[in-house]
């Protein structure tokens, strides 16, 4: 496990070695979402979408709002509805429904 993480961290950096989890977090962080909610959607959605899906997901990051507030759970639904995937949306718009009741 040492050297894994050794062949990770000189060959492509850390990120390289990150989880899929992990990755789906920092993306919705970076998409505008809150730390606490990201973190508990990208839970939820690792379990239930495909890492096709997923890397779908994580190209939403670029829809940021760019007037650097944070975003809605209900922009991002909508942003999401741009992917025309509808397990996507499905799985997107319960995640968000039920972490942003948990974070509130």
């Amino acid at each position: 496990m040492k050297k894994l993480f050794l062949v990770c961290a000189a060959t492509q950096g850390l990120s390289a070695c990150a989880t899929p989890e992990t990755r789906i977090k920092n993306a919705l962080i970076d998409a505008g979402l809150s730390k606490p909610v990201s973190a508990c959607m990208a839970e939820r959605m690792v379990d239930r979408l495909s890492l096709l899906q997923l890397n779908k997901l994580r190209g939403l990051k670029k829809l940021k709002e760019t007037d650097g507030q944070k975003l809605s759970i209900e922009q991002f639904v909508k942003k999401t509805k741009s992917l025309q995937d509808p397990e996507i949306l499905g799985v997107v718009s319960s995640s968000g429904v039920i972490c942003a009741i948990k974070a509130g």
